[in-house]
């Protein structure tokens, strides 16, 4: 008797081992079900009032309409989205800490920086693209150019005399991508953000900027000559694309997406991008998409990845090209 005892010991944990084998996937199952079961943190690396930030609001109300749990906005700005890239990066692996961030985060900064504090593909889960938007090329009003194509003929005649804005990576690599391709030498300016941009060029300090028409379309009245997509701005539709205006594949656009920490469990995954993707369609997004003159572009984890891999490359080939050094 005393000898089966152990072995009677070890049957049954091999039988509640088996038995929580065959509950794992319920359990997950289960996890997704109540999740999400307390307030989910949305981290945005900008600002408040940033467009990124604006988005995670609007799709924060949504999802707390339809969960009854509180979103809470934490803007971690700074280090070019670093430092809320690495904070989501590190926290616990359970849907309640989401990344809502840029290509400046999970496809630039790869190329623009020596040492990253995180890994954009190992330290996330792909959740959902949010949206996409593209930029508008805007110039003094003054200017004597009244189309990109004018525009790049004095470029042409007077090398490193104009000079672009930037004050964000997306507007950066713009301006970067159409001195590539129209073969013009510009010479840049960087600045903190976008709005200071703008300042100085209706101040006449600066010649152009492509930046977010969010920023750009209020400012600048007359001087808006390109669009930065494949496709026409719905909110600019008299604007012609640089690349319908003679600058042939330019095609330089920003995008929002969602990222939570790498082994986040997938129903939870899957549970969030379904909640997110109605999100993009809430009445509060909608107004935002139509105001930043940007649309809804929602993906499964697998299409973002793919997405983010494709994007990562393009973006380093144009800072390879451009000839920026790493910081």
């Amino acid at each position: 008797m005393t000898h089966s005892s152990p072995r009677r010991a070890l049957l049954t944990t091999a039988a509640v081992l088996a038995l929580g084998a065959l509950h794992a996937p319920a359990a997950l199952a289960q996890a997704a079900g109540a999740y999400p079961a307390k307030p989910i943190t949305f981290v945005v690396p900008f600002a408040a009032g940033s467009a990124t930030d604006q988005l995670a609001r609007a799709l924060g109300q949504s999802i707390t309409a339809d969960t009854k749990q509180a979103v809470v906005i934490d803007n971690k700005a700074g280090a070019s989205g670093m430092i809320a890239a690495s904070a989501v990066a590190k926290a616990a692996a359970d849907g309640y800490s989401v990344l809502i961030t840029t290509n400046t985060t999970h496809a630039a900064n790869e190329h623009l920086y020596k040492k990253l504090s995180y890994d954009p593909v190992k330290d996330f889960a792909p959740v959902t693209g949010l949206g996409k938007g593209g930029q508008v090329l805007v110039v003094n009003a003054g200017a004597p150019y009244k189309n990109v194509g004018e525009l790049l003929a004095f470029a042409k005649k007077n090398p490193g005399k104009l000079s672009f804005g930037s004050g964000s990576s997306s507007s950066r690599m713009a301006g970067e991508l159409l001195k590539q391709l129209a073969g013009v030498d510009i010479l840049h300016v960087p600045y903190k953000s976008n709005p200071l941009a703008i300042t100085d060029l209706l101040g006449g300090q600066i010649d152009l900027m492509i930046t977010d028409t969010s920023t750009g379309v209020p400012q600048v009245k007359a001087g808006k000559l390109g669009y930065s997509t494949q496709k026409r701005s719905t909110q600019l539709p008299d604007v012609p694309t640089i690349d319908e205006a003679g600058v042939k594949g330019y095609d330089m656009g920003y995008w929002f997406a969602a990222y939570v920490p790498a082994g986040t469990p997938a129903p939870v995954v899957a549970r969030l991008n379904e909640l997110l993707t109605a999100a993009t369609k809430s009445a509060a997004a909608k107004s935002f998409f139509d105001n930043a003159g940007s649309e809804a572009w929602t993906t499964t984890p697998d299409e973002l990845a793919k997405f983010q891999a494709a994007e990562t490359q393009k973006w380093g080939k144009v800072i390879k090209a451009a000839g920026i050094e790493a910081e």
